[in-house]
């Protein structure tokens, strides 16, 4: 199957409500340009120079998603283009996005990590940190970054009722999150291979690469 058929099953698959991040990390150029092609806006990388060098080679129409880990000294190099970055585990993290966001003059939307993994391998903060914050008044003095929603990684496990459970809590952690903060819109959840599940749990943003491009080399 080829990409472009790849996300038309894909997208014909998604209920209206749930966006579709094409993740595009490690794939070459001429792959993106396929899904662009055949109607995908959204990309997602996790890696920020890969995603800058992509970003200056394809249309600008493009929304840039940074999905994976962000190191703060980073940051500078993808405030003046990202559209959304997923993975937020820490108001240092937040404080440099809005730092650099200033810069540009733009406001940056950011979805705070919630750790719902059992691995210690995952990043994120608890629902307790994510409240603390939102209600800080360090962060409300942040102008620049826009809290626009949660995300989280479940664990890598074939075991689907643990997958569904972290999934929950995730969609339970953002609707405690939603009465402080109202500006929660976007729970990102789900990936190639649990995103049905995910939305069944609540998700309305899911981030799907292999399903799209092939397997990873």
């Amino acid at each position: 199957m080829s990409i472009k058929q790849n996300l038309i099953t894909i997208k014909q698959s998604l209920p209206e409500h749930v966006t579709l991040v094409a993740v595009s990390k490690t794939k070459p150029v001429a792959d993106l340009m396929e899904a662009y092609d055949a109607g995908q806006r959204i990309f997602g990388e996790n890696k920020i120079q890969e995603m800058a060098d992509k970003f200056q080679q394809m249309p600008k129409d493009i929304k840039w998603h940074m999905i994976g880990h962000v190191q703060t000294n980073k940051v500078k190099y993808m405030a003046g283009f990202v559209d959304l970055i997923h993975g937020v585990e820490s108001f240092k993290l937040l404080k440099e996005i809005n730092k650099q966001a200033l810069k540009h003059n733009r406001v940056i939307d950011c979805l705070l990590q919630i750790k719902i993994a059992s691995e210690d391998s995952k990043f994120g903060m608890s629902a307790e940190d994510a409240t603390t914050l939102l209600q800080s008044e360090d962060f409300s003095s942040l102008k620049n970054v826009r809290v626009t929603g949660v995300m989280g990684m479940a664990t890598f496990t074939d075991n689907q009722d643990q997958i569904k459970e972290e999934f929950s809590l995730l969609k339970t952690t953002f609707e405690s999150l939603k009465t402080i903060h109202l500006d929660l819109k976007t729970i990102s959840m789900g990936m190639s291979g649990d995103y049905p599940l995910a939305i069944a749990c609540g998700s309305t943003m899911v981030r799907v690469g292999s399903s799209i491009f092939g397997v990873r080399n």
